[in-house]
């Protein structure tokens, strides 16, 4: 919990806060009080996020799924909606599932999954960010899971070509004329590879769809997240690429997660970019 701090100085910092517009003022003035460091330095770290940097860079870590998932400046941070993805890739994968995080940021998903699935095989975890990679290498370290930099599945060895369960990804999705409506707080402090998705939002997940069935065991899934209103057109992806899409919402935060299966006569067909 950290150093206790007199009820004057937490008060201070939650009005700081609070007057900034963070919402759970109360929850993140006792974060930043618990973080230490004396002072002068929570000073810093009020200063910090009154400015508008995200709490998890400040603190150095943000909370996914049970997890306490290390987090660097600049690598993109766990977000809650997220975690209807998770769910939807442990309800389709079963015991003993060879598995591959694409664009992975920090590795969270795959942090979650080697928990939540039966004696899962992590083959790799992947992302084309340097900052990332380093992130996901100490947050997958304890697991032996290779982290390796690259563009999808361009670093994967040939050999996983058709053996793969399950390729989960939480690519960028936000079309690119969006980018300037995000909170501050994304658009100003997270790497834009991880968050612009082309002009409509598909152009990482349409590549993704395509290579798939390539990688897919049959039977296998690819999982991934979309924004609620590109649904229908990425359900058309999924199927002209030989995927039987499905689709999973929760109302309550807005997340969509949508799943494509691969089809016995389809996995490991030769993909052409």
């Amino acid at each position: 919990m950290g150093s206790p701090v007199s009820p004057v100085g937490y008060d201070v910092v939650v009005t700081r806060l609070r007057r900034a517009g963070c919402v759970w003022a109360e929850e993140e003035a006792r974060l930043l009080v618990a973080a230490g460091g004396g002072p002068q330095r929570l000073a810093e770290l009020v200063d910090r996020r009154v400015a508008g940097e995200p709490l998890e860079y400040l603190l150095g870590w943000a909370a996914f799924c049970g997890e306490r998932i290390d987090v660097d400046p600049g690598v993109f941070v766990p977000r809650a909606r997220t975690a209807l993805l998770v769910t939807a890739a442990v309800r389709v994968t079963g015991p003993g599932a060879t598995v591959v995080e694409l664009c992975c940021g920090s590795g969270a998903i795959s942090r979650v999954l080697a928990r939540r699935l039966t004696a899962p095989r992590l083959v790799a975890a992947v992302d084309t960010d340097p900052v990332a990679v380093a992130c996901a290498r100490r947050n997958l370290a304890a697991l032996g899971v290779p982290v390796l930099a690259g563009d999808l599945f361009e670093p994967l060895s040939a050999a996983w070509q058709g053996r793969l369960d399950l390729v989960v990804a939480n690519a960028p999705y936000v079309p690119t004329a969006a980018m300037a409506l995000l909170p501050p707080e994304a658009r100003r402090y997270e790497s834009p590879v991880a968050l612009d998705g082309g002009p409509d939002g598909l152009a990482v997940l349409r590549r993704l769809a395509a290579a798939a069935p390539t990688w897919l065991a049959p039977g296998g899934h690819l999982v991934v997240e979309v924004g609620r209103g590109q649904v229908e057109q990425f359900r058309v992806v999924l199927t002209e690429a030989g995927l039987v899409p499905s689709v999973v919402c929760d109302d309550a935060s807005g997340a969509a997660a949508m799943v494509g299966r691969c089809p016995v006569d389809v996995a490991g067909r030769p993909y052409e970019n």
